[in-house]
């Protein structure tokens, strides 16, 4: 089993993550599908997608959650039948959820990778990083800020929402390991808290609404 880390941040919210190394066949065992999500698996072309989707499965496992316990929305948004909030993350060969009792959540991970420098300018205000030391550190910081905004996304969940115009994240530093972040739509404001991590090049980001 790769359950690669586990987080508590507080008595009602929690997450983990996995690493997927194991095998299709392995990942399959003990796990059912309900029929939404077996038709999504069956159309999954890639086998690393098809092993991701697995491995989630294992981590709602880790909770003591089946298939069965998750549904989503209209949107496609995750939701638990027992009315606790979810989240769900993949980016490559890492997988995430954040569960909580209390509290909207979201979670992302992502890849840290140079071209998220030339689509800087779709979600933030470039000119902001430009002090930072050297690229990689810039590239670092615009992950976990996409990150912030994908997970803030996941929480607020509506159409039109636009991650430069409605979505501010606060500046931070990558030793605070945590900022917070404010959506302003249609007229209201709503406040969240902002942690990351970062391993393997790769960054988790997860929010939660206050």
């Amino acid at each position: 089993m790769a359950l690669y880390k586990t987080i508590t941040v507080d008595k009602n919210t929690s997450l983990a993550i996995w690493k997927v190394e194991e095998t299709e066949d392995f990942l399959s065992k003990g796990i059912k599908l309900n029929d939404h999500c077996q038709k999504r698996y069956d159309g999954m072309k890639s086998q690393l997608h098809r092993r991701a989707f697995l491995s989630i499965r294992h981590l709602l496992a880790t909770y003591g959650y089946v298939d069965e316990d998750l549904f989503y929305d209209e949107t496609g948004k995750p939701h638990l039948k027992d009315g606790n909030f979810i989240s769900i993350t993949h980016s490559h060969n890492f997988t995430g959820i954040i569960v909580s009792k209390t509290d909207e959540v979201g979670i992302d991970i992502e890849m840290q990778r140079d071209k998220i420098l030339r689509i800087a300018h779709k979600f933030t205000p470039f000119e902001e990083y430009r002090t930072l030391a050297n690229t990689d550190a810039i590239v670092r910081k615009l992950t976990i800020v996409w990150g912030a905004k994908e997970s803030l996304y996941k929480i607020y969940n509506k159409e039109g929402l636009s991650f430069l115009h409605h979505i501010n994240v606060a500046d931070f530093f990558f030793a605070d390991q945590k900022t917070t972040a404010e959506i302003l739509y249609e007229g209201i404001t709503s406040s969240y808290t902002i942690d990351f991590l970062e391993f393997e090049r790769f960054t988790c980001v997860y929010a939660i609404k206050k």
